[in-house]
């Protein structure tokens, strides 16, 4: 590659990094309903309305002898990989990751979830994956 060809290919390169995120920033801030369908909830159903009842996670939380158990059930068939729950989340109220739970919808019959903290208080959040019909997000206090 010849030195100018270098030049003019790093130049374009650079121009091209600092105006194409310029363009998608503007363009979300267009049509910002194209950025907040990231999950679904009980009062934001988006595409899936309808389908709150067998995808939102439900939170059950317990406390006994300084420690929380907390039970996180999505009521939703489990039919092999064609249409399953593929796992749960569980977030704090920073929303900062604590604990996972992944299915096999071979040998799992129903998501649920049991986790167990060390003194934590606030919102919980649950997240539950549909392999159809996307993520679904639910919160509890605890």
């Amino acid at each position: 590659m010849k030195r100018r060809d270098f030049i003019q290919l790093s130049a374009a390169g650079l121009a091209t990094s600092l105006v194409v995120p310029a363009i998608a920033q503007a363009e979300s801030e267009k049509h910002p309903a194209a950025t907040a369908d990231i999950y679904y909830t009980k009062d934001s159903l988006g595409r899936w309305s309808g389908k709150a009842a067998t995808h939102l996670p439900h939170i059950e939380a317990s406390k006994a002898d300084g420690k929380i158990t907390v039970k996180v059930v999505t009521p939703h068939e489990m039919k092999g990989y064609e249409h399953y729950i593929v796992k749960h989340v569980l977030l704090d109220k920073n929303h900062q990751f604590i604990a996972e739970k992944m299915f096999n919808p071979l040998e799992d019959k129903t998501p649920v979830s049991t986790f167990t903290l060390d003194a934590y208080s606030g919102t919980l959040y649950a997240l539950s994956m549909c392999n159809k019909h996307d993520l679904w997000l639910s919160s509890a206090e605890v």
